[in-house]
């Protein structure tokens, strides 16, 4: 028999850019039967313009699968690409009516019943863990052409719809095959095409979750049952992934990969005898799962960022979503993660019906204050009503279609739109399509919580110490505070509609912050003007990019040397010790009264890191005299007047060579000198 494994067509930048690996573990363990078995992956296509974008995408794509002259055409769908697998399995069984058309995956487990009620070109529905279903189902019907008997199945029987019962989970993952990846084009094709900076690979640490957060299909998809690989079998995978296929990184794929310390140890400890720590990789994992140690002992292994699944910070949300997690504990935890070089990204969720505007203030402040700690990505989302789980039975009832939330795009196929039949599809039924709806919020409008959790983010990366000061300073509510700023800078600007970048925060976020709060105002936190340069001149330095190299005068013409200031930093002057006021918000503390202390901050960007550095005014007066025209030698000969001391001329030029050293290594620097050779300037930036 013939099987077609197609992972639908999607296109959203940030997602979806890894192989099907789902499929891949399906395909594997059909190939030990008679059965052949080719692996379709439209995502791939239409990034190397394979498959083209417009109105006969579905179309086009039921060609391509046809073409393969298939007895069965099994569809991996998750809840976005629900109505592009509906639309392709359609034309699929319009032109070949004999061909068994079949289902898997979250969105697909929990409508089975929905799904072939609706749809009669829907054969069947794979439920829950789908390799060995799909391989009993492959022998049965290619037997005996019924499905009877075949557990985790949900199929048509004539007029009838039958649902099998529930199959056995896997209790040893270990027994399954190594995923082969000579199904699917190697995993330079997927880094090329979607522009990866290296070849990723997906390693299944594991399967299931045992808690109950009430947004979530995943702990009821695995039944709440927790099962992992062994340490063996992982590092054997991984040994093949990289020596065999290529793979430069490694995303774990298991949500509890961190609930038992002994395993991420015995792992990360593997990891590093067998010298695969070289390999980064990515993991996720809960605040109370981990400790410095372990992270430590993580990072040696190769873990270079990791997701922490905050949620809310609001108690009462935490309750209601029953998600246990200790805010005080964020912040140690995040500091413990950064500290030895992990990048944690730390998401949130505003808009849950219950929610009002305090609810989603203190979610954004939690954010704000876990931005302020740097080192960061953050995630903002609204809730997906996931079917199955306790927030789709609780309020299916009350779905409402008003914005696209980040898991409903991906299939905007048509001009940037979706189109018309999928739209039609979507509203003719809110059950099985609900995460395309929204629920409305006690607190903001729809369109206001887009907003928030669109553009959000982009100030607790650039502003999020200024923010958290402002609301302290103020008593303002961040979520009114954060859509008058959206609103200000759309009419500033002139835009048809809200959108704010980089760009605007680092050009107009201080002369709305001026305009708004610093008119007759008496401002109790003096700092806080400080705090808004401190953040603007760490952008505004982050235009020039630069990397690390050496430093060297020549000491044989060192009188002739001729020093520059380079154009690619920046020195600020501050009226307040910043440096101990930024380690006081990361500590929390955030209404200090602070003395006038008059610094000098050099802002330098290096690659992805910001260096500010501390100098004196002997510094900076050096550095301004160093104008690409003056020598060292006269430069000291200036500054000879104001700085020298008990020293006498030689000594303090020695002085100033050092200073030249010491800042030429900082890469503030850039040398003028004449060429022994021909007598011309050049110019060669010290980095």
């Amino acid at each position: 028999m013939k099987i077609v494994l197609v992972f639908p067509p999607f296109y959203l930048e940030p997602m979806y850019s890894l192989p099907p690996l789902g499929l891949v573990n399906i395909a594997t363990t059909v190939a030990e039967t008679e059965h052949q078995v080719v692996i379709i992956d439209f995502v791939l296509s239409l990034r190397n313009g394979e498959l083209s974008f417009g109105k006969s995408i579905y179309n086009d794509c039921a060609d391509i699968i046809l073409k393969e002259k298939p007895d069965l055409v099994g569809f991996s769908a998750q809840c976005t690409t629900y109505p592009p697998v509906i639309q392709i399995a359609k034309l699929i069984k319009t032109k070949s009516p004999e061909i068994l058309t079949i289902i898997g995956g979250h969105n697909a487990s929990f409508v089975d019943h929905l799904t072939l009620e609706q749809y009669p070109w829907i054969d069947s529905i794979i439920r829950g863990e789908g390799e060995m279903t799909f391989k009993e189902l492959t022998d049965v019907y290619s037997k005996l052409y019924n499905l009877d008997g075949v557990a985790g199945v949900t199929y048509r029987r004539g007029d009838e719809i039958i649902r099998n019962t529930n199959r056995d989970l896997i209790q040893n993952l270990d027994s399954l095959s190594l995923p082969d990846y000579s199904f699917i084009p190697p995993l330079s094709v997927y880094r090329d095409a979607y522009e990866l900076p290296r070849s990723i690979a997906i390693l299944e640490v594991g399967r299931g979750c045992p808690h109950k957060c009430i947004y979530c299909s995943e702990s009821i998809f695995w039944r709440r049952s927790p099962r992992h690989f062994s340490v063996d079998r992982l590092t054997q995978e991984m040994h093949n992934l990289h020596e065999n296929y290529g793979a430069e990184c490694f995303l774990l794929a298991y949500d509890q990969f961190t609930a038992q310390k002994e395993f991420v140890q015995a792992f990360c400890q593997r990891v590093i005898e067998e010298g695969l720590n070289h390999i980064p990789w990515y993991c996720i994992s809960r605040l109370d799962t981990v400790n410095a140690s372990l992270l430590a002992l993580m990072r040696d292994a190769g873990c270079e960022s990791m997701c922490y699944g905050i949620d809310s910070g609001s108690q009462k949300t935490l309750t209601n979503i029953c998600k246990k997690i200790d805010k005080d504990l964020l912040y140690t935890r995040v500091n413990e993660t950064t500290t030895p070089g992990i990048i944690p990204t730390l998401s949130f969720v505003v808009g849950f019906p219950w929610e009002k505007r305090s609810d989603i203030d203190d979610t954004l402040i939690l954010s704000l204050k876990t931005g302020a700690l740097g080192n960061i990505n953050p995630l903002i989302q609204m809730p997906t009503i996931l079917p199955g789980t306790e927030l789709y039975h609780k309020y299916r009832d009350r779905l409402v279609r008003e914005v696209d939330t980040y898991f409903s795009l991906g299939i905007e196929f048509y001009n940037g739109q979706r189109l018309l039949d999928d739209e039609e599809i979507i509203n003719k039924n809110s059950q099985i399509y609900s995460s395309f709806y929204n629920l409305q919020c006690e607190g903001c409008s729809l369109s206001e919580l887009n907003l928030i959790v669109t553009y959000f983010p982009l100030m607790i990366t650039l502003y999020p110490k200024t923010l958290l000061l402002l609301t302290i300073e103020f008593s303002q509510s961040i979520s009114i505070f954060f859509t008058e700023w959206l609103s200000w800078i759309t009419q500033r600007l002139k835009r048809d509609k809200p959108i704010l970048t980089a760009q605007d925060c680092y050009q107009h976020f201080t002369s709305f912050v001026y305009e708004k709060f610093y008119n007759d105002r008496n401002i109790h936190l003096k700092h806080l003007t400080n705090i808004l340069k401190y953040e603007t001149y760490s952008l505004e330095v982050g235009k020039y990019s630069t990397s690390q190299s050496y430093f060297q005068i020549d000491l044989n013409n060192v009188q002739e040397f001729i020093p520059q200031r380079s154009n690619d930093v920046l020195i600020g002057k501050f009226d307040f010790d910043i440096p101990m006021i930024i380690k006081d918000i990361k500590k929390g503390l955030y209404t200090k009264d602070y003395p006038l202390q008059e610094i000098l901050l050099v802002f330098r960007q290096q690659d992805d890191r910001l260096t500010v550095t501390e100098i004196n005014e002997f510094g900076n007066m050096f550095l301004s005299m160093c104008d690409g025209e003056s020598t060292l030698s006269s430069i000291s000969d200036k500054l000879y007047i104001h700085y020298s001391a008990d020293m006498n001329p030689e000594e303090f030029f020695e002085s100033c060579l050092e200073a030249a050293q010491v800042l030429g290594e900082m890469g503030l620097l850039v040398i003028n000198q004449f060429t022994n050779d021909n007598n011309q300037l050049i110019d060669e930036k010290i980095l």
